[in-house]
């Protein structure tokens, strides 16, 4: 064997022994800080040249001359490989550091601000998800009160509107019990009337929870809008009569839609009873349905003199009712919220709008093949 092949095995030994022991001193100071493992990195490096340095002199092959020059070499190598893994190592410590105080921000409920001083690649980059983590957490905190404020608000409204028609049957079914009811039959009427608007409010809480949970049974069937438009005109065509309110539907195409005949029948009939009971009288509500580039747009449009803008962007919360919506009448706020879970149950969205005099309710829906 020449002396360059046996040179290069001592040398290797040498320092393979000296990795091995850095090797396990990084493994013991694994939760240590990162300027200790530079240290050690550093210091893998210098020692392994001098460890190879070394058993080629053993070996006979280096002059204790070379090997003095070598060492020196070696050791003034040392100092600034430490000296510079040690300076690395604080800048990253700090810069971490800094890091982890932004950080603590997110368990204050406030929203993370990177540190301004720029740091290694993968700081940085983890920065920026910190960053983006943060505003997805400061939406979903939005929404949660939202849905708190609107819960607390249908509480309300619930405790309000069951409370007045009990009260009511209460009094009229104790004025029966005791004979001093001066119309028997009026009560029973009255009576029979509170209790289909209960009826309504429960099952329209019924239909609200199974929006929310995810369950809300549809049976898509290809049907056109004319026709479901026409037999939702029917339905509330006495409703408009007793408001004095003129109903247009010459604005509807014969589009084809897929969708549950039924629950989109109870979408059209909660629009159209909102912008009745909404709309003065002699006023106007007119419905059109017409093709879109997103599909079919299908549109109530009614007189109540417009929504403030700051409440367009909660006509279909849950429990929402308006400013001027302080009776009965106006029902518990879940007709709009049970309108848009509906239409998103089949894929589609419901807006709102102003327009001269009034407001316009759209609802997208995909057309069909």
């Amino acid at each position: 064997m020449n002396d360059t092949l046996l040179i290069a095995l001592y040398a290797f030994l040498g320092a393979a022994a000296t990795g091995l022991v850095g090797a396990g001193v990084l493994r013991l100071s694994r939760r240590r800080s990162l300027t200790i493992s530079l240290a050690v990195v550093a210091a893998v490096g210098v020692f392994a040249m001098l460890a190879g340095t070394m058993a080629v002199a053993q070996a006979m092959f280096l002059s204790s001359h070379d090997l003095s020059v070598v060492t020196t070499v070696v050791a003034m190598a040392a100092v600034v490989s430490l000296a510079t893994a040690l300076l690395l190592g604080r800048w990253v410590v700090a810069r971490s550091r800094e890091l982890a105080v932004a950080t603590r921000s997110f368990g204050d409920g406030g929203d993370f601000t990177a540190p301004a001083v720029p740091a290694t690649a993968e700081l940085d980059a983890l920065s920026r998800e910190l960053a983006a983590t943060s505003a997805r957490l400061a939406e979903s905190r939005e929404r949660e009160r939202a849905l708190e404020s609107s819960r607390r608000e249908l509480v309300a409204w619930i405790s309000h509107d069951l409370r007045t028609p009990l009260a009511g049957l209460r009094a009229m079914s104790e004025a029966l019990e005791d004979g001093v009811a001066a119309d028997p039959d009026r009560y029973l009427k009255q009576m029979r009337t509170e209790v289909e608007r209960l009826n309504g409010m429960v099952g329209d809480l019924f239909e609200l929870s199974r929006i929310h949970a995810g369950t809300l049974p549809l049976s898509p069937a290809r049907i056109s809008l004319y026709d479901l438009v026409g037999d939702a005109l029917a339905g509330v065509d006495p409703l408009a009569r007793e408001y004095g309110v003129r109903l247009v539907g010459d604005g509807v195409e014969p589009l084809p839609v897929e969708v549950d005949g039924k629950e989109m029948s109870r979408v059209l009939g909660n629009l159209l009873v909102n912008a009745i009971r909404r709309t003065p009288t002699d006023g106007t509500v007119a419905v059109s349905a017409e093709r879109s580039p997103d599909g079919v747009v299908l549109s109530v449009t009614d007189g109540c003199g417009g929504i403030p803008e700051e409440d367009l962007a909660r006509v279909f919360d849950t429990g929402w009712r308006g400013t001027d919506a302080r009776t009965p009448p106006a029902g518990a706020g879940l007709g709009l919220a049970i309108v848009r879970g509906i239409v998103e149950a089949h894929q589609g969205r419901a807006t709102v709008r102003n327009i001269p005099g009034g407001c316009r309710f759209e609802v997208t829906l995909p057309a069909a093949m």
